[in-house]
């Protein structure tokens, strides 16, 4: 029977200091950036609709939003990538404002929204897959100190959190620190990630992962470590994402 995964419930003594703790410090809007009242739970109601869900018209292989009756996006009918599928919650467009605090500004907490979120409407896909492992897409030691968290690994361990699906947070490392993803065009992309990552441990026993990260544009990100993966008898690679855009 395949598992379909679901939100877990809390415990009436942390249910109810988690209110607690909700009543001194609300959680901000991840979209307004707002304090939340109470009863809004997570984000406020009329901001959750400025947020669009990736449809169901989407790229065999990558998940990005398609124009009607098309199967595979310009990138993937070119070349196919590494890994297997992959699936994102968002259109990156509509998540723009709200992804750039959660990364550089600060706001950690979005990633409980976030989170629980992906697991609501990616839930089916992860069962699906029914995977060994989460794996978080990880950052150079510089920029992690710079910034204090991964927002990757943030978001896997919500998912985690809701799931059981065990997070492995060391067995990739990010090895050179390259110039962000969002200043290079496809080509350089992929360039810029050669010998990027490496596997962090011996032993890996993993069969089934799903890669998780923030934003997907090109792809390069996720083939770069997939490809570590593949190499040390990880045999099917998937990946989750918090964002997707279009145009590739």
């Amino acid at each position: 029977m395949r598992k379909k995964y679901a939100l877990h419930t809390y415990a009436l003594p942390a249910y109810a200091l988690h209110m607690a703790g909700n009543l001194l410090f609300p959680p901000r809007c991840p979209v307004c950036d707002e304090p939340v009242r109470l009863r809004d739970g997570l984000i406020c109601p009329a901001c959750k609709k400025k947020l669009v869900y990736v449809g169901d018209q989407i790229c065999f292989f990558c998940g990005r939003p398609l124009p009607a009756e098309e199967e595979l996006c310009r990138s993937c009918r070119k070349e196919r990538p590494l890994y297997e599928r992959g699936r994102a919650l968002y259109t990156y467009d509509s998540a723009a404002g709200s992804i750039y605090r959660y990364k550089y500004g600060g706001r950690r907490e979005y990633a409980r929204f976030f989170g629980r979120e992906m697991v609501n409407k990616l839930g089916d896909f992860i069962s699906r897959i029914n995977p060994d492992g989460l794996i978080p897409v990880p950052l150079s030691s510089r920029r992690l100190r710079a910034r204090g968290y991964n927002q990757a690994e943030l978001l896997a361990k919500e998912i985690g959190r809701e799931t059981g699906i065990p997070v492995y947070t060391g067995l990739v490392k990010r090895v050179t620190d390259t110039r962000p993803q969002k200043e290079l065009n496809a080509k350089e992309r992929q360039n810029n990630l050669k010998k990027a990552f490496i596997i962090a441990q011996n032993d890996v026993k993993l069969s089934t992962i799903i890669i998780i990260d923030d934003i997907y544009t090109t792809g390069s990100t996720v083939n770069a470590v997939t490809e570590v993966l593949l190499k040390v008898g990880v045999r099917k690679i998937y990946y989750v994402a918090l964002s997707i855009g279009e145009g590739y």
